[in-house]
């Protein structure tokens, strides 16, 4: 049993660490060992000639033309004042309560989440919008900061999420490999639909154990979520606030759980939507239309560079028997099938202080779902317990990065150590929301079960 996979994992890990581009890390890691395992007679450079099918096989994916299309419908709500007026309505509507800022952020970041489906641009955006009106009402600094980082993150498991597409790409390639290897020559798939259908209890519980927090604060503590003067407003100006988004979120996520479109179709429907909305609220001008063009070529590009790059590495480590290696670690773990599951979920929450959603669902995901799905883990299951694994360590201290998207645009007088103070009860309730579905694995798989049966 060679240790080559592990020292080119190894490679590629210590490359990122020192700071250089990750789709360039992982292609140039990966080339530089087949080389060297060229010449000394240790690798078969076959493998390089399935390159050029990978790279096809990847530019003509289906699935991946949701990417682009859901990042254009995500970037066109940020860029337009659309969030922002659903954040006023919102705040007028539930601000005069203990708690009620709390909430109104919590609910306009969830949907936020499912409409930009990017941690990045979510936590930002709110950050930008909430945060100074949470500090001038007097909130405690880090129940406003833990609210906004936490209620960012959301864009991981809340479809239509762009982690989701993604993941569910990979595992539906994982699980077929997996099949293979058990001798299914038949085998059944796993779609973006299944987990975006996973996803929606385990999404909705975590967005009522975040709004329950904040109630149960500002209940037993008022001083740190008080109630703030707001104009009052009618239910006719909450409708017109709140009614388009969430019918551009129901037409798109139900034409996909109905059967009616698949997820790039609805993707295509929900860009032309949020278009439309900007265009009808007169809020998409010549610079609105601009940057959202450039926003979303440069996401779209850096993924499809990322996504590249790590079939390259996954190509290189299968050719120096990589899969073969971690099929048989986790043979020989403790537990069998639950040691194995848990060293993985343990893996992922480490390495997500230091690498994106996109590097570890390309890169990790690839090397230990076969395996953990020929050991009989469902993958659906298996998708949702990574998106919240990936969600907890965007918020866990020190290097969480929704901690340093908000720290990039909070107020001077927000120390890191506010933030970090912040997230603390968000990161329990992620955890226990970790083990309720380790437990209750049909919170993730019985709306799947149901629909596609």
């Amino acid at each position: 049993m060679t240790l080559a996979p592990v020292f080119l994992f190894l490679a590629v890990f210590l490359v990122l660490i020192l700071g250089y581009p990750v789709a360039l890390s992982l292609a140039g890691t990966a080339l530089i060992a087949a080389g060297i395992g060229v010449l000394t007679g240790t690798f078969d450079p076959a493998f390089l000639h399935a390159m050029p099918n990978r790279l096809f096989g990847i530019v003509s994916n289906q699935t991946l033309i949701a990417v682009p299309l859901f990042v254009l419908m995500g970037v066109t709500l940020e860029k337009t004042r659309i969030a922002e007026q659903l954040l006023d309505a919102m705040s007028r509507a539930f601000g005069r309560f203990p708690g009620g800022l709390g909430l109104s952020v919590t609910i306009v970041g969830m949907l936020m989440a499912a409409s930009t489906g990017i941690v990045g641009a979510t936590v930002v955006t709110m950050g930008l919008m909430s945060l100074p009106a949470m500090l001038k009402a007097r909130y405690n600094v880090p129940l406003a900061t833990g609210t906004i980082c936490a209620t960012g993150t959301l864009g991981q498991i809340i479809p239509p999420s762009i982690a989701l597409v993604l993941l569910g790409d990979v595992l539906s390639n994982a699980y077929q490999q997996a099949q293979l290897s058990m001798g299914i020559f038949n085998p059944k798939t796993v779609s973006v639909g299944d987990l975006f259908a996973g996803a929606i209890i385990p999404g909705l519980v975590l967005v009522v154990m975040y709004t329950s927090y904040i109630v149960m604060t500002a209940v037993l503590n008022p001083e740190k979520a008080p109630p703030v003067d707001a104009e009052k407003i009618t239910a006719g100006e909450i409708l017109s606030s709140i009614f388009p988004p969430l019918l551009l979120i129901i037409a798109v996520l139900g034409s996909i759980l109905g059967g009616l479109a698949t997820p790039t179709e609805a993707a295509g429907v929900g860009a032309m939507g949020a278009l439309l909305l900007a265009l009808f609220r007169r809020e998409l001008g010549l610079e609105q239309l601009r940057e959202i063009a450039v926003s979303t070529t440069k996401t779209t590009a850096m993924v499809f560079f990322i996504l590249i790059g790590a079939s390259v590495f996954a190509l290189v480590f299968r050719g120096y028997g990589g899969d073969e290696l971690v099929t048989e670690w986790f043979e020989m773990l403790p537990g069998g099938v639950i040691g194995a599951t848990f060293i993985v979920m343990l893996i992922i929450f480490l390495l997500g202080f230091i690498l994106d959603f996109i590097e570890i669902t390309f890169v990790v995901v690839p090397i230990v779902g076969p395996a953990l799905m020929a050991m009989g883990v469902d993958p659906i299951w298996l998708g949702i317990m990574i998106a919240i694994n990936l969600q907890t360590s965007f918020l866990t201290p020190p290097f969480g990065f929704a901690l340093f998207y908000l720290r990039g645009v909070a107020p001077s007088e927000v120390t890191t150590g506010d933030v970090y103070r912040g997230v603390v009860p968000f990161i329990v309730i992620q955890l226990i929301m970790l083990v309720i579905l380790a437990f209750l694995p049909e919170l993730a798989t019985w709306l799947p079960g149901i629909l596609y049966s």
